[in-house]
């Protein structure tokens, strides 16, 4: 019964969230009066209706996803517009945001976020009336309240010192005109704030389910299950320690998230890898599976490394298949937070029509920066140790030809068009059919940041094994060699946590270490390791932030790991310059212009209208 309820509420909250929300706030502030909603006197009458609301919050956020894409990497090097793109994205690719500008507007986040405290309202109302558990209500209340951090985190990113902190829900347009009586935050105020409640959420951990405790928003619903469509709490509070530079504490939360059979993920699912695979595999990018090719890293038919023809290109299988593949066990090892577009309900899947050539609008490609740089990698012939660096290799980045593709003779991004076109042809199986998945974090992401917390916390060499070829192979003096007693390397148990990894992989005696599958981010894309010159520290971060830019393309980062290195440094040549660089390589005749324009950090900001 339970079961059936739960698929209730997801087929009713997938067709009205995006008119109504479910909530009454919403209606009467910041959307069209919808033709059915429910109000609170019918709505949080127990847990399935606290599950709706939910639900219907995240159901609500689907509809930030273009103008997240577009804001986080439009703005940035690694996206240009196309000759269709209309006059609002030129905008925003050269910094010359005008007034009504529809991608400026914070209002579709302050919407969100008004819901999100709706429902934290509500949920209080429902604890003190012992309509919820106490462990109902801290388990939805903390994920509410995370998800709202994360909404004014995106608006202090992109509106700086200008964002108003509502906490409460504004249910009446009397309210929504005093908005000016709430404070304004300036962005590390603002971190210091969401920070201080984050961590007060009584909850951390993702939704319970198991055998034997299930809480009932993880659930299996037309083909897809929820346990990767909320925020992960671990991960938030890492990113915004990051940001406000508690590199201790940021990594520590990451560290959390990289360790998940230790702290309350998918411990249903441990018993189903092959020797307890999923232990040294999940969020811990493993080395490729060199024999069948049963993995999401780059990699070539066995015994053929050497024949480009021999790349595993394919939706089953390698890198690509990260962004097609359905929710099996290896898609559970990477993924940490995506929501799922069905062409059954709203709303419309925006990536189709903002990348694809081919029944979308495309407006947007890839930047010849990004495409030279893609390109100006060199694989290592077989991945793996440092000896295959010493050999020959293809001189490219094989995730830039499974990022975007030249379809119909243009550039097309097409990570996000896995599930919308044929896998061979790449010709659309259902013009009308317009599934996907906006992929908000993955475990490489949680990787690179943890790699920017060490590096800043005095650990530059495990910064450097994160991006390049793992821990065991970095801290091992001879790697390759086999047969010996590995007690005393391949580790840093000396460190203390978060930085006390286990990656001895040794046979006399044995050890197989929690790390020893860790491959690095350039190990799984099976490239040469990166060469750090000069002062290490910044050769690291330059490393993580270019490392950052082959891996997560398009992905919504790339502003962000900008602004936020910039920042770091008080160095606005970081965000200026690439901007730059990306208008010059594409011809835009306002490159200088905008160059000078970003030494400004105050113009890196939209106006908060």
């Amino acid at each position: 019964m339970k079961s059936q309820n739960n698929k209730k509420i997801f087929a009713v909250i997938m067709l009205l969230s995006v008119l109504s929300l479910s909530i009454t706030s919403c209606k009467k502030l910041l959307d069209k009066t919808p033709e059915t909603y429910l109000t609170a006197n019918n709505m949080y009458r127990d847990v399935y209706d606290a599950d709706a609301a939910v639900i219907g919050v995240y159901g609500k956020l689907m509809n930030l996803s273009k103008q997240y894409i577009v804001l986080n990497e439009l703005r940035a090097d690694l996206l240009q517009v196309t000759d269709n793109a209309d006059a609002n994205l030129r905008e925003l690719n050269t910094h010359s945001v005008s007034a009504g500008n529809p991608y400026a507007d914070p209002t579709p986040f302050y919407s969100v976020i008004n819901a999100c405290n709706d429902v934290l309202k509500n949920l209080k109302i429902m604890i003190a009336a012992n309509k919820l558990k106490q462990s109902e209500f801290d388990q939805r209340y903390s994920d509410i309240g995370a998800l709202r951090s994360w909404l004014y985190l995106q608006l202090g990113i992109h509106w700086g010192d200008q964002v108003k902190y509502v906490t409460n829900p504004l249910e009446t347009i009397t309210a929504v005109k005093d908005l000016n009586n709430y404070p304004t935050l300036a962005f590390n105020t603002l971190l210091d704030s969401l920070i201080s409640f984050t961590n007060t959420l009584p909850y951390q951990q993702p939704y319970p389910f198991g055998t034997s405790i299930n809480t009932g928003l993880i659930t299996n619903f037309d083909g897809s299950n929820t346990r990767r469509f909320f925020i992960d709490k671990f991960a938030l509070l890492g990113d915004l320690n990051l940001w406000k530079g508690n590199y201790t504490q940021a990594a520590s939360f990451y560290r959390k998230l990289m360790e998940p059979n230790l702290n309350g993920y998918d411990a249903d699912i441990s018993g189903l890898f092959n020797g307890g695979d999923q232990f040294y595999q999940e969020f811990k990018q493993p080395y490729a599976d060199v024999a069948k090719n049963n993995d999401l890293c780059v990699g070539y038919i066995r015994y053929k490394e050497s024949d480009l023809g021999s790349l595993i290109d394919n939706n089953a299988q390698g890198w690509r298949s990260i962004f097609a593949r359905s929710q099996d066990l290896l898609w559970y090892q990477q993924m940490v937070w995506v929501l799922p577009f069905n062409s059954n309900f709203a709303p419309t899947n925006p990536f189709v029509d903002l990348f694809s050539n081919q029944g979308g609008s495309y407006l947007v490609k890839p930047s010849t920066v990004a495409m030279n740089n893609w390109n100006s990698q060199m694989q290592s012939s077989h991945g793996g140790t440092d000896y295959y660096d010493t050999l020959p290799g293809f001189p490219f980045d094989a995730r830039g030809n499974f990022t975007w593709r030249t379809i119909s003779g243009q550039p097309v991004i097409v990570k996000y068009l896995y599930n919308y076109l044929d896998a061979t042809s790449f010709v659309p199986t259902n013009i009308l059919t317009k599934n996907g998945q906006w992929f908000l974090n993955r475990a490489a992401n949680i990787h690179l940041h943890f790699a920017e917390a060490a590096n800043r916390d005095g650990r530059k060499k495990l910064a450097y094994a994160f991006v390049n070829k793992g821990i065991s192979s970095t801290f091992d003096p001879n790697p390759g060699v086999s047969g010996r007693d590995v007690t005393g390397i391949m580790n840093t148990l000396y460190d203390n946590y978060p930085y006390n990894f286990d990656a001895r992989n040794g046979e006399t005696p044995r050890y197989r270490g929690d790390w020893y599958r860790n491959a690095g981010i350039r190990g799984c894309a099976g490239l040469k390791k990166v060469t750090i010159s000069g002062d290490s520290t910044l050769a690291i971060e330059n490393s993580i932030l270019n490392e950052s830019a082959l891996e997560l393309a398009y992905e919504g980062h790339r502003w962000p790991d900008l602004v936020r290195i910039a920042l770091r440094r008080n160095d606005p040549s970081v965000v200026a310059n690439a901007v730059y660089q990306k208008l010059l390589k594409d011809g835009n005749p306002q490159a200088a212009a905008v160059q000078t324009k970003l030494m400004d950090k105050k113009n890196w900001y939209l106006p908060f209208k």
